[in-house]
């Protein structure tokens, strides 16, 4: 149970010198929601594009993974510091920066004429993503203090979050289909553009009184741990090829078991430094926080499963069932849709019932929506197997993005807001990355063992190959199913938050 009210000094701050409402508030939505949609549709647009650009600019095999990678590492490495930027220099100020940022390295890439061009700026895609996702969502924290209106801008924000990615698909289908590749970064450019010109008159400037100080050994330690987490993990992922019978590559290669020891051993001297730092770049106040920090794994959790589903979805619709990008993009459609309707309805409900008897049911939904994946075959039928799975999986993550959002920032100050909204973007990347890297080390390991447990004759290798790929999804999507379950775990014994702590007053959060 926790107090229903603040010390002076963290009671959030009034948008406004008259009521304390920001009256343009919900056309600020409208802006943020934008930037927010084109962050979420950037990781995902680009995975339709990659086999077109790789072929335009010659990037071989062992490299093409940099296109996703090379934005992933900056993204998720420098979101603590963004947050930061966003507090201290001003959250709409940061946003606007961000925006301006993310439309000249989507340019770079659009027009990039050899990979390391196009390696370069999807890094300060990352960058410029990691000052602008921060800022965008503790801008919501800040202007939305009634607990109605907080729920249904979280509702929107959460919806984007979970059926961006889906959308992302098809909109990249389309764009490499019937234009070209480099449209999938060029169609950020006039959205960047068009979002910054409108935040100039709408959104209200905020930032975080008292100390600013940046905390620069936090940054570096931080920063340098995240990206030698997940370049691990990137590492582990890779595949042997065929020529290089003797080296030794995945969790046991030199590259990636010296990177995860020095990311152990930079994240743990991060957390002894900030708890005695005298301004720390993450308080651990922020994150040890029972219901805070349980939103954070939630987010976590979550993304590592979710990032998963799509990547092997995506795989199974081109590669089994033959579907050209666009049809594999048309396939996701009812995930975003069914997102996008729940969240509408998990958004009224949410300061009725409060988060956890949202969280509780969606997280099974997701499960077992997850689990029935494994049932596919090489001639399952997309309506009667994978649409129900996804509709399932969709309806029950709506129920779970809202109320961890609005959860992981209970409490939390107005000086902190941007490093807490940082937190939960870094724990859905990271989650991600390092869900990505982990499963599609198991969905190699498994279409290989398969392969060579059943490969009699050299002229069933098509047929044999075939079924291994589907035995190497099932296998992933079980270890996804167990991802988003450990997810249900978290929130049964950590989250706690009941319906009478949702304040009632403005400007009064539970702490």
């Amino acid at each position: 149970m926790t107090d229903s009210t603040l010390p002076p000094e963290t009671t959030a701050e009034p948008s406004t010198p008259d009521d304390g409402l920001d009256p343009r508030r919900w056309l600020a939505l409208g802006v943020i929601a934008v930037a927010q949609l084109m962050i979420i549709l950037d990781a995902s647009i680009v995975n339709i594009a990659l086999p077109s650009a790789q072929t335009d600019l010659g990037i071989s095999d062992a490299d093409r993974q940099w296109v996703v990678t090379a934005y992933t590492l900056a993204f998720g490495g420098l979101l603590l510091l963004g947050g930061r930027i966003a507090d201290y220099m001003g959250r709409k100020r940061t946003f606007i920066v961000g925006l301006l940022g993310f439309a000249g390295a989507s340019a770079l890439g659009g027009v990039a004429s050899t990979a390391g061009l196009l390696f370069a700026a999807r890094g300060l895609q990352g960058a410029f993503a990691a000052l602008l996702a921060p800022a965008a969502l503790s801008l919501i924290t800040v202007m939305f203090t009634l607990p109605k209106e907080r729920a249904r801008a979280f509702g929107v924000f959460g919806a984007i979050s979970g059926g961006g990615a889906a959308i992302g698909l098809i909109v990249g289908g389309v764009l490499t289909e019937y234009a070209s590749w480099r449209w999938c970064l060029g169609v950020n450019v006039p959205i960047a553009l068009g979002a910054a010109l409108a935040a100039v008159p709408i959104v209200h400037e905020s930032r975080a009184e008292g100390d600013t100080r940046y905390d620069v050994p936090g940054v570096v330690l931080a920063t340098l741990g995240l990206v030698s987490l997940v370049y691990g993990f990137t590492e582990a992922a890779k595949l042997k090829d065929p020529g290089q019978s003797t080296e030794v590559l995945g969790w046991t290669a030199g590259p990636t078991l010296f990177f995860l020891t020095a990311a152990a051993v930079l994240l743990v001297a991060f957390i002894v430094w900030e708890l005695r730092a005298k301004n720390p770049l993450l308080p651990m106040r922020v994150i040890l926080d029972r219901n805070r920090g349980g939103s954070y794994l939630t987010f976590l959790l979550v993304g590592a499963g979710l990032f998963a589903m799509f990547l092997f979805l995506t795989y199974y619709f081109q590669l089994t069932l033959g579907y050209s990008p666009l049809r594999s993009g048309f396939a996701f459609l009812p995930f975003s849709a069914g997102i996008i309707v729940s969240a509408g309805i998990v958004a009224q409900l949410l300061p009725k019932v409060g988060p956890k008897p949202l969280l509780i049911p969606g997280l099974v939904m997701a499960v077992v929506g997850m689990l029935l994946l494994t049932r596919i075959t090489p001639d399952t039928s997309y309506w009667l197997h994978v649409l129900p799975a996804l509709i399932l999986m969709s309806v029950g993550l709506a129920g779970v993005f809202i109320p961890a959002s609005s959860t992981a920032l209970v409490g939390v100050s107005h000086h902190d807001a941007g490093v807490a909204s940082a937190v939960l973007n870094t724990a859905q990347q990271v989650g991600g990355s390092l869900g990505l890297a982990l499963l599609n080390t198991l969905y190699a390991g498994a279409v290989t063992g398969y392969v060579s447990d059943n490969l009699r004759d050299p002229a069933d290798v098509k047929e044999v190959t075939g079924l291994a790929f589907v035995h190497g999804y099932h296998v992933s999507f079980f270890w996804g199913a167990m991802l988003l379950f450990l997810a249900l775990l978290t929130v049964l014994t950590l989250i706690n938050v009941k319906k009478q702590d949702v304040p009632t007053e403005r400007g009064l959060v539970p702490a």
